[in-house]
C-alpha cells in the first residue's frame, strides 16, 4: 500500500486527496485527523454548543467521504472543507429550528434554555454568542477572519466572494456587535 509509506506529516494535503480519491482509506483517514479540528473550530463558532460542533464535525466527516472522490482541486482545500463545514451547520441550524417549534409546543423551552445559560459562563463565549445573532454573512466573515485569524483575501476565498465584501461584512458586523453589546450591558 502506497499510503501506508506516506507520513502524515510530510504528505501534503494533494498527495492524501489523491490517495483517497483512489480509495485509499488509510490516506482518507490521514485527511481526516488533519482538518477535524478546524471543521470543529467552524461548527463551534457558528453553532455555539460543543455537542452541536461535534455533531456537525462528524457530519462533515461523512459528507467529505461521499465527496471526495468530487474534489477538483481548483482552490485551497481548506476552502472546499469550509464550505462543507458551513452547509453542514446551516443544516443543523434549520433542523434544530425546526425542532424548537416543536420543543416549543411542548412548553419545554425554558428547559433547554437554561442548559444552554449554563454553557455560556466565559466572556469569550458571551462574544460569540453576539456574533451568532449576526446575519450569515456577517457571522462567517468574523468566523473566519476572527476566529480562524485568516487574512481578508483567504476568507474571501473560502466565502466565494471579493476581498472588498469581506472588509465590508466585517466593518457591518463590529457595529452591530456595538450595539448588541451596549444592549446586553457589555459595552
Amino acid at each position: 500500500m502506497i499510503a501506508m509509506a506516506l507520513d502524515q506529516d510530510t504528505a501534503s494535503d494533494a498527495d492524501l486527496i489523491g490517495l483517497a480519491q483512489g480509495g485509499d482509506g488509510v490516506a482518507f483517514g490521514q485527511l481526516v485527523e488533519r482538518h477535524y479540528d478546524f471543521v470543529y473550530r467552524v461548527a463551534y463558532r457558528w453553532c455555539g454548543r460543543k455537542q452541536d460542533a461535534e455533531d456537525v464535525a462528524q457530519e462533515v466527516c461523512i459528507r467529505l467521504a461521499k465527496a471526495i472522490r468530487g474534489y477538483r482541486g481548483g482552490g485551497a482545500f481548506t476552502s472546499w472543507l469550509y464550505a462543507m463545514a458551513m452547509n453542514a451547520a446551516r443544516d443543523l441550524g434549520r433542523k434544530s429550528a425546526r425542532e424548537k417549534t416543536k420543543t416549543d409546543a411542548f412548553s419545554t423551552q425554558a428547559l433547554i434554555s437554561t442548559a444552554q445559560a449554563a454553557e455560556a459562563d466565559d466572556p469569550v463565549d458571551e462574544l460569540w454568542r453576539s456574533v451568532r445573532a449576526l446575519p450569515d454573512k456577517q457571522r462567517e466573515a468574523v468566523t473566519l477572519v476572527y476566529g480562524e485569524g485568516l487574512s481578508h483575501a483567504a476568507a474571501a476565498e473560502a466565502m466565494a466572494i471579493s476581498e472588498a465584501t469581506v472588509s465590508w461584512h466585517i466593518h457591518e458586523a463590529k457595529k452591530r456587535l456595538r450595539i448588541l453589546m451596549r444592549a446586553a450591558g457589555e459595552v
